[in-house]
């Protein structure tokens, strides 16, 4: 046995300290226990790539480009899966999530303004929960969206009974859900019957996607796949396995299983968001304007002009199923991240259900400000939700950056799991990228 050289010091005690360490694992076994034992905190992460903003930008992105954006799908998936492993990574080496090392190694000014950047970043992905939400339950029962919204304020309510369940049949709870969806939209796709041989070329990048129409329906694409919020996330869940944390090798186990786990589930989420947009092209290019809001899709699905013979009420019900499963599959990873960067960047501890709320409701607002002004019509929500996932991406560098640097650092994580020079430079090459794409957008929308 190999002693672990890293010992925690906690400036607040660990990261959701109610979940830490309370799932068992093996201590040996083979490779299949293992992977069942640490499989689910994945799940959670790979939600948040599949929320109601990847839908309105994946099939908002097939309906006005066709195929063109799946390179752009497929690259931020491979981004998300190098930045997963990097956060799972921290969590379970350090014993620290991403705001609390971030806080620990720099100062308490530029920790505020690195907490706030992120507080927003996590907001933004709360106005796509809250508008998908409140859409779904509009075309399902016919709640007007304004009241839609503020019912959405009840799914902090949800999760908190389900933390009383244990954390391991929330993971459950997700799993199934995210079935659901993906279920869902293989059928539909499959129904669709799109071309295939244009399916593959659209992995193939295009210099059109540097268009300033196709670059920001890309960034969105990747403010809605690569999200801040997962990397401060899985680096908190990742400690939810208990196993002996001063042996080196059960900490290398955990590391490797986790990478798994995440990849897993990270392949998951890239097959639905490639269903997404191949379902946007499919049925809706070239077919006419105004096909990029939930309910214009609802619509069409069941319009024999638009999605042809396929169309049914049958196939938009089940698209309005799956809408209101991602809403509450994402509803329960962005509030457990707002507990996450409020007690890692400001040490500050309230109750989970008053911190729950307050994010909410603070989301909820500027959703209900934007419902009331445009009178309940979708169209004017759904600029709100292309919008939030833009500045996502323009936020990412701001958990990238420091996220690459703390794992390439041999003082922070060891000699052995320090990120060795590959997965470093393309760390970097991700974060550097990234970051003149979104310069590149700013200057172009001024």
């Amino acid at each position: 046995m190999t002693e672990h050289k890293h010992f925690i010091e906690y400036a607040n005690g660990p990261s959701l300290a109610e979940i830490n360490e309370t799932v068992e694992v093996p201590q040996s076994g083979n490779f299949w226990r293992n992977l069942l034992a640490f499989s689910g905190p994945g799940a959670l992460v790979a939600v948040g790539y599949m929320d109601p903003g990847n839908w309105v930008t994946s099939i908002g992105g097939g309906a006005q480009y066709g195929y063109l954006l799946l390179s752009v799908v497929f690259v931020s998936s491979l981004i998300a899966m190098l930045l997963q492993y990097m956060a799972s990574k921290l969590g379970i080496v350090t014993g620290l999530d991403l705001a609390q090392a971030t806080r620990k190694h720099t100062g308490r000014k530029l920790g505020l303004v690195l907490w706030i950047v992120t507080e927003l970043a996590i907001m933004a992905t709360d106005i796509a929960e809250v508008i998908g939400g409140a859409i779904a339950l509009n075309l399902l029962f016919g709640i007007p969206i304004v009241w839609g919204v503020a019912l959405t304020i009840l799914d902090v309510f949800l999760l908190l009974l389900l933390m009383r369940l244990g954390f391991r049949k929330i993971e459950a709870i997700v799993i199934t859900l995210i079935t659901v969806i993906m279920v869902i939209f293989i059928y539909e796709v499959a129904i669709s019957n799109p071309a295939i041989a244009d399916v593959m070329s659209g992995f193939i990048p295009q210099k059109e996607i540097l268009n300033r129409g196709q670059l920001t329906m890309a960034l969105g694409i990747v403010g809605a796949t690569v999200m801040p919020h997962n990397l401060y996330l899985h680096s908190s869940i990742a400690q939810s396995r208990k196993y002996d944390r001063r042996d080196e090798e059960a900490v290398a186990r955990a590391v490797r299983f986790s990478t798994w786990d995440s990849n897993i589930q990270l392949t998951i989420a890239f097959i639905i968001n490639t269903l997404l947009l191949v379902l946007g092209a499919s049925m809706f290019f070239g077919r006419g304007e105004g096909l990029g809001t939930f309910t214009s899709l609802y619509n069409a699905l069941q319009d024999n002009k638009l999605a042809g013979a396929v169309a049914s009420p049958i196939l938009s019900t089940l698209f309005a199923v799956a809408l209101l499963a991602s809403g509450q599959n994402s509803t329960i990873t962005g509030t457990l991240s707002g507990q996450i960067v409020m007690e890692g960047f400001i040490n500050l501890k309230i109750p989970s259900w008053a911190r729950r709320l307050i994010t909410r409701s603070l989301s909820v607002i500027p959703v209900l400000i934007a419902a009331i002004y445009y009178h309940g019509s979708e169209g004017g929500l759904d600029r709100l939700m292309v919008n939030s996932q833009v500045f996502l991406s323009v936020a990412l560098p701001v958990s990238m950056i420091p996220l690459v640097y703390f794992t390439s650092s041999e003082k922070i994580m060891g000699k052995r799991f320090k990120n060795n020079k590959v997965i470093a430079i393309l760390g970097w090459l991700a974060a550097i990228g990234l970051t003149l794409l979104n310069v590149k957008l700013i200057l172009t929308m001024f």
